[in-house]
């Protein structure tokens, strides 16, 4: 019998691993019943490794939490702000945000981290103005989360561990991650999958941001996992944070990715778990490798 993995993103800190097992699984099923099939393994199959309340703590403890904004600054780190401040810039091209537009914002000028300088204030007004579906404040949180993720070994040390142990040597799993999970799951399977005799026939990626230029160039070298048979990556264009599809042009590895990029997310933000979880392709393509 194959076993399943969920691998969540950020934003899941103060909340009950169980349930949110609970929120993957129903989605999940909604997508199956779409169509007309259920849940072909034992839920004690399905692995759900919480890190959200970890990656939440050490963050928080690295930097403080100034009052004028809602978002994590601290003492400002060069090679953070250059890695946030390319991300937004690539944002802003893909989403036809031109300079002028930063420039009409009007923000106070801030001391603090890379979150709080005056053009990546501005850029992200002009991401709530200008991108629907979009959110400034939560792009920011996000790509510092990636950041620490890639740059601070404490942090992603901690964040493996639970993984790791929630992958068996030989068992085959089928591995689905959604948002900086995915992130996370490929840093992981790429660098310990082979030599931890991992086995994943499927690897799915859901609203990820693997394509974006430092995020990738941040996990360079880039190559499928050599324990992942096949890779499916499924987005909605919608979706600010999944910018570009796993494609050569923008992820290109030594093996291709099948792209499915016409979700329809029906989530607030056109990002959430559920609005992927329950498409019938994404949950057919996820059915048929638990019962190969």
């Amino acid at each position: 019998m194959r076993r399943l993995m969920f691998v969540h993103g950020r934003a899941q800190e103060f909340k009950d691993a169980d349930a949110l097992k609970r929120e993957w699984l129903d989605a999940f099923r909604a997508g199956l019943k779409k169509s007309n099939l259920d849940l072909p393994i034992p839920e004690s199959e399905v692995r759900f490794p919480y890190y959200g309340q970890t990656l939440y703590d050490m963050v928080a403890g690295t930097v403080a939490t100034p009052a004028a904004v809602k978002v994590r600054g601290g003492k400002r780190d060069p090679e953070e702000q250059a890695f946030v401040e390319t991300v937004l810039r690539q944002i802003c091209d893909a989403k036809g945000i031109t300079e002028d537009a930063i420039a009409a914002e009007q923000v106070a000028k801030m001391r603090g981290g890379p979150l709080n300088v005056e053009w990546v204030q501005r850029v992200l007004k002009a991401i709530d103005r200008h991108v629907p579906f979009g959110s400034g404040g939560s792009i920011a949180l996000f790509t510092q989360d990636v950041y620490r993720y890639l740059r601070n070994i404490g942090i992603r040390d901690r964040i493996d561990m639970g993984i790791r142990q929630a992958m068996e040597p030989n068992v085959p799993t089928v591995v689905v991650s959604h948002s900086l999970g995915t992130v996370v799951s490929y840093s992981l399977l790429r660098r310990d999958g082979a030599a931890s005799h991992w086995v994943v026939p499927l690897y799915v990626t859901l609203g990820s941001p693997l394509g974006v230029t430092a995020i990738r160039d941040g996990l360079a070298p880039n190559e499928c996992p050599a324990c992942v048979t096949t890779w499916f990556n499924a987005m909605d264009e919608r979706d600010v944070v999944a910018l570009y599809p796993l494609t050569p042009k923008y992820f290109p590895i030594d093996r291709p990715i099948d792209n499915k990029t016409d979700v329809q997310n029906h989530t607030d933000n056109r990002h959430g778990i559920a609005g992927y979880l329950d498409d019938a392709v994404v949950a057919r393509r996820i059915y048929d490798a638990l019962v190969a």
